[in-house]
């Protein structure tokens, strides 16, 4: 198994605003999200594609994703044919994805240009995609996994407390392990000046089985690296249900003290730590 670790912080930066974008690559994040969708305003969106084209002219040190617009306006397949030749495009999110066939024609679009397709994010925005969340995951190999956009589902489901949308976020992090993904990431929280609120629905998303969280600004990263990362425990008894099961080999045990150890349990050891491994 891979001693790599899976992305935890996810940064977003305006398209429209190359300065911003420059400093997010400095920042830290394990990828950084160039927006130009619901951060640039209509009459800079050709400049905020022109200028991340140009960004993404060579691959870059930090994997950037793009948010691109929805695809069912003129600006999303704008955003796609000057984005998906560049060599430094590792991954793209569609915002506002409600069917497979969407995502399966942005691949295609892709192939056909003959290089690597790269990585593709669905974002669920309202019912529809939440409740077809399997198959949008499974609409091609491309897919590298799923996301909420909670704002927009929000306003879609007419819901005000936070908790009521703890069913969408379930249905989704399961979706996304059926389909044989990576566990999705939470959403943003929108507050930056409000870690203590971010690091407890980091806490509740980490519950929930969600790995890592978007982010709109670096003071927001540490948070969620601290809250998503294994603690010191966490790594200590991963180790101990690995060096046992090296001595006494394949088959469940007992350990001293009273922990039993099986198949899923050595899984869940080795996701730990990988999560604990150095980028």
């Amino acid at each position: 198994m891979s001693a790599a670790r899976p992305p935890l912080t996810w940064l977003y930066a305006p398209g429209d605003r190359p300065e911003v974008v420059a400093k997010a690559l400095r920042a830290g994040s394990d990828v950084v999200i160039v927006d130009l969708e619901d951060a640039v305003a209509p009459g800079r969106k050709e400049y905020a594609r022109e200028a991340t084209a140009e960004l993404l002219s060579q691959p870059r040190a930090v994997p950037v994703h793009v948010r691109v617009n929805a695809l069912s306006t003129p600006e999303g397949p704008a955003d796609l044919k000057a984005l998906l030749p560049c060599a430094g495009l590792a991954g793209v999110r569609l915002p506002k994805v409600t069917s497979p066939e969407e995502v399966a024609r942005v691949a295609g679009r892709a192939a056909a240009l003959g290089r690597a397709v790269p990585r593709l994010h669905p974002l669920l925005e309202s019912a529809l995609g939440v409740e077809e969340a399997f198959r949008i995951a499974r609409a091609d190999p491309a897919v590298g996994g799923l996301a909420l956009g909670e704002a927009d589902l929000r306003a879609d489901l007419g819901v005000r407390e936070d908790a009521g949308l703890d069913w969408c976020r379930s249905r989704v992090v399961v979706a996304a392990r059926a389909a044989g993904l990576d566990p999705p990431a939470q959403s943003v929280h929108p507050d930056v000046r409000d870690l203590e609120g971010l690091a407890a629905g980091c806490a509740r998303g980490r519950a929930l089985g969600f790995l890592g969280r978007a982010a709109i600004h670096p003071r927001q990263l540490p948070v969620i690296e601290r809250a998503y990362l294994p603690t010191a425990r966490e790594v200590e008894e991963a180790e101990e249900v690995l060096d046992a099961a090296r001595r006494s080999g394949p088959g469940a045990q007992a350990l001293p003290d009273g922990r039993f150890v099986d198949a899923a349990v050595l899984t869940s050891a080795h996701r730990t730590l990988a999560l604990a491994a150095p980028r």
